[in-house]
């Protein structure tokens, strides 16, 4: 097993990143109007989710860690939420939205086992 020396490391940031090019690329042809609300709403919150696991990497105290760790759970719950009222709204397609949501499930469950390894002190990739 590999060793983790940075959050670079871990799958579950490096699988976050590509959700946000993801959901940039998914969100360039939403209306104008839309430019400070939803679309960035919904980048923000893509961006939120390495980023937190990134600085919860950094901490210095494995409870800090899992803390970050549920922010960036929030953040996921927060894009799940935009996704299907972009659906909703039309913005973006069926085979879209299933694609990062599933994409969302996945970086979810890696996180979740994640906080069960660290709390139990098993290293997870």
């Amino acid at each position: 097993m590999e060793t983790i020396r940075s959050y670079r490391d871990l799958d579950v940031w490096k699988i976050s990143i590509e959700l946000v090019k993801k959901v940039y690329l998914a969100t360039k042809d939403f209306p104008k109007d839309e430019i400070y609300g939803l679309t960035n709403q919904m980048r923000r919150c893509a961006v939120s989710i390495p980023s937190n696991i990134a600085e919860g990497k950094t901490r210095q105290y494995k409870n800090e860690y899992i803390q970050f760790l549920y922010i960036a759970l929030g953040s996921s719950a927060e894009l799940e939420t935009q996704l299907i009222v972009s659906k909703e709204l039309r913005y973006i397609s069926k085979e879209v939205e299933d694609e990062l949501l599933e994409d969302l499930d996945h970086i979810c469950r890696m996180a979740r086992n994640l906080i069960k390894g660290l709390r139990s002190n098993v290293k997870y990739k």
